[in-house]
């Protein structure tokens, strides 16, 4: 059982420390990401996050329009302080934090 489907059984409502939207990352949250994770990052609240971790406090972002060589968007990664939550708990929801 990975660490996405674990917070997901048991009914957590915090997300979990780390996850991505890309399907081939081992960090991947399908069933997570349909709740909609809300993420500040550096006191704002960021919607173009593709991927994050919280405890390593670091975010990923579409380096624009530029692709890879295999066609994916590049990332660029940025560090800061990250916080995440289930938007579907609505504005009181627990947060991952550091």
């Amino acid at each position: 059982m990975t660490e996405s489907e674990n917070a997901t059984s048991s009914g957590n409502d915090t997300p979990p420390d780390r996850l991505a939207i890309n399907p081939r990352s081992p960090h991947y949250g399908g069933d997570l990401l349909a709740r909609g994770i809300g993420i500040n990052f550096r006191g704002e609240r960021k919607h173009s996050i593709e991927e994050y971790c919280v405890s390593e406090g670091w975010v990923k972002v579409q380096a624009g329009k530029t692709l890879d060589r295999k066609g994916n968007p590049l990332l660029i990664k940025l560090n800061g302080e990250v916080e995440a939550w289930f938007e579907d708990l609505g504005d009181e929801a627990p947060k991952t934090t550091k």
